[in-house]
């Protein structure tokens, strides 16, 4: 798994707050609203203990109800204000949250939307998983939630300072004494509470790790017979995970338990004080209580600070992931220039788009990948004239799904350049190149949905007809005809409910339908019966007539009527020709070819 690189923690003022402030700016009236009513919810618990104290003093120790109903209708009121004013705050940090999260992960994945192959490659998708839903949403609950009760609980303890210094300035410093205190103690727990809470999300993205290889590798795991293995593993680091927990939950015990005493210590002893003063008759049983309400109701606000102070430091922790992820350029992206005048992914300006014809031009390509030392092509020239259908052969890791990778540009050449009907690639559109691409992989992906809705990717304004037409065209018609609810059939995620045959199929009709001038056909029949495959060839030679076409081949068989045959080695080509050509030469092209044919000849014995 993926190790996560450290960042380091800047100075807390820091925190990162000026990368948020675009996702702030929509809602900053909801956010003002909120710390408003937030501040106006903290004054009101200042004041309901006055009113303790005026009822103690002129009720209960006078033995009189008069002017009740005055004194009941102003507590009535102060309470249904701060009801009112604690339920629009809750509404509005709600509202923030939702708001600020969406948009978040929205800007998020739109922006991995715009990034080249090569970042995906480096990253893992736990990781990319992480940044777009665990930071976003930690980022989110902090500036609503943490906000606004940031905003009630300093305005409560400014407030019941402001007013205990006032009443009694003997009794509040006493109170106060116990502040520094309890803050050194919650800063010690809070820092021990933050290493093991860090260390258990660490262990937890572990866990979630081995969820998802025990999944996807459910296969894996049986045919290897490894489950026991498989359950050690898991076991330990769940093992692990219940030792850090459990030592939190000591930690956190025995935080609360300090906090516990020190809010008693503090109760004990403006009893004591306060009782002496009550007393000799200096300070009313009223103000009394109002002090004690106060030295008891100050304690989880000093809590809450420490602990929001621990929290901002982590938190600054996924800002900057996040403000990575969003600050991350793609290592194959558009100029300026080009974007003004051709528009980008999202907002295209196809009435500037020129058509292609697809004329290809290498011109001295070399080319390795970002995270690469040694050069996967070097030195790279060819040819391809508009319609030409191109195989591409090789051994493994020749550099052959390279070559189209960087046609399709969904890498950009390390030195050289790639010309599209005479035009540097880089002067046009991506999404210009992109939409003239019919591209089949091997291992295909389809999208959850229905067939039909996986289809019409290829080309969402595409007649019932047309669809039918192109369905047909590549024998995907008899597999939909095979499923429950035909063209309506669910097909899971990632198309899990179909078999690799069936998935590459529907993806070829698929690449059919969106018309494309290049065709690339990365190994797209190697998972197809031979009957099958026999009727795709035949479509194929019919469909790709006037088109430029690239085929990367395991199956040397099928590639025999291809315009020109490239044998690709160590990045560079080391043959070329036809397959008569190739065959008459006994070079490499012929070694591969005849090794492949008495494998089948072996295999069918076998078979037979």
């Amino acid at each position: 798994m993926e190790q996560e690189k450290e960042l380091k923690i800047t100075a807390l003022p820091y925190f990162g707050i000026n990368k948020l402030l675009p996702f702030l700016k929509p809602y900053r009236v909801t956010i003002v609203s909120m710390i408003t009513l937030g501040f106006a919810g903290g004054l009101m618990d200042i004041v309901i203990p006055l009113f303790q104290e005026y009822a103690i003093d002129n009720f209960i120790a006078r033995q009189t109800v008069s002017a009740m109903g005055s004194f009941v209708a102003a507590y009535v009121t102060v309470l249904l204000f701060q009801v009112i004013a604690n339920g629009i705050s809750a509404y509005q940090a709600c509202q923030v949250e939702m708001y600020v999260g969406r948009d978040m992960k929205r800007q998020s994945f739109n922006h991995l939307q715009t990034l080249a192959f090569s970042y995906f490659n480096q990253n893992s998708v736990g990781y990319i998983h992480a940044r777009v839903m665990s930071d976003t949403n930690r980022i989110a609950a902090l500036v609503s939630w943490s906000l606004m009760n940031g905003v009630w609980y300093i305005s409560y303890i400014v407030g019941a300072i402001l007013v205990m210094l006032w009443v009694n300035a003997r009794l509040a410093c006493l109170v106060l004494m116990i502040v520094p205190l309890l803050t050194a103690a919650a800063a010690f727990f809070q820092g021990k509470l933050v290493r093991i809470n860090r260390k258990v999300r660490e262990i937890n993205s572990h866990i979630t790790s081995n969820f998802n290889e025990g999944i996807t590798g459910a296969k894996t795991t049986k045919t290897l017979v490894i489950e026991e293995k498989m359950e050690h593993h898991f076991n330990g680091t769940t093992k692990e995970m219940e030792l850090m927990s459990v030592r939190g939950t000591h930690y956190h015990a025995l935080f609360a338990s300090v906090i516990s005493f020190a809010s008693f210590t503090a109760l004990a002893l403006v009893l004591w004080q306060g009782g002496m003063i009550t007393m000799e008759g200096v300070m009313e049983i009223g103000t009394l209580s109002v002090f004690m309400t106060y030295a008891l109701g100050m304690m989880e606000p000093v809590q809450w600070i420490v602990r929001s102070i621990s929290d901002l430091i982590t938190v600054q922790v996924n800002v900057e992931r996040f403000s990575t992820l969003m600050e991350t350029q793609s290592d194959v992206r558009d100029t300026k220039e080009v974007e003004e005048k051709y528009g980008d992914s999202f907002e295209p300006k196809k009435e500037n788009w020129e058509p292609l014809y697809g004329d290809i031009v290498f011109e001295d390509v070399s080319f390795k990948y970002p995270d690469g030392e040694e050069f996967v092509l070097e030195h790279f020239n060819l040819h391809v004239p508009q319609g030409t259908n191109i195989a591409i052969v090789g051994e493994t890791g020749a550099g052959k799904s390279t070559l189209v990778n960087l046609v399709c540009r969904f890498f950009e050449p390390t030195s050289g350049r790639i010309l599209i009907d005479g035009v540097d690639a880089r002067k046009r559109s991506q999404l210009w190149l992109h939409s003239n691409i019919g591209y089949v992989l091997q291992t295909p992906h389809l999208f959850s949905g229905s067939v039909l809705e996986n289809l019409r990717y290829g080309n969402p304004e595409a007649t019932m007809e047309q669809i039918e037409a192109a369905v047909k065209s590549v024998s995907a018609d008899e597999v939909i005809a095979r499923m429950d609810k035909g063209y309506d059939s669910d097909v899971g995620e990632g198309g899990d409910l179909l078999s690799t045959g069936e998935k590459q199929l529907i993806s070829f009709a698929r690449a059919v339908l969106a018309d494309p001038r290049i065709f690339v056909l990365d190994e797209a029949t190697s998972s197809i019966d031979t009957v099958t495959e026999k009727k795709i060839q035949e479509a194929i030679r019919h469909l790709m007539k006037g088109r430029t076409s690239f085929v990367i081949a395991h199956r040397l068989s099928t590639i025999r009527q291809a315009d020109l045959i490239l044998v690709i080695r160590d990045g560079k080509i080391v043959e070329e020709g036809n397959h008569r050509e190739l065959i008459e030469r006994r070079g490499e092209y012929y070694r591969l070819y005849t090794r492949q044919y008495q494998e089948d000849v072996v295999e069918r014995a076998f078979e037979g």
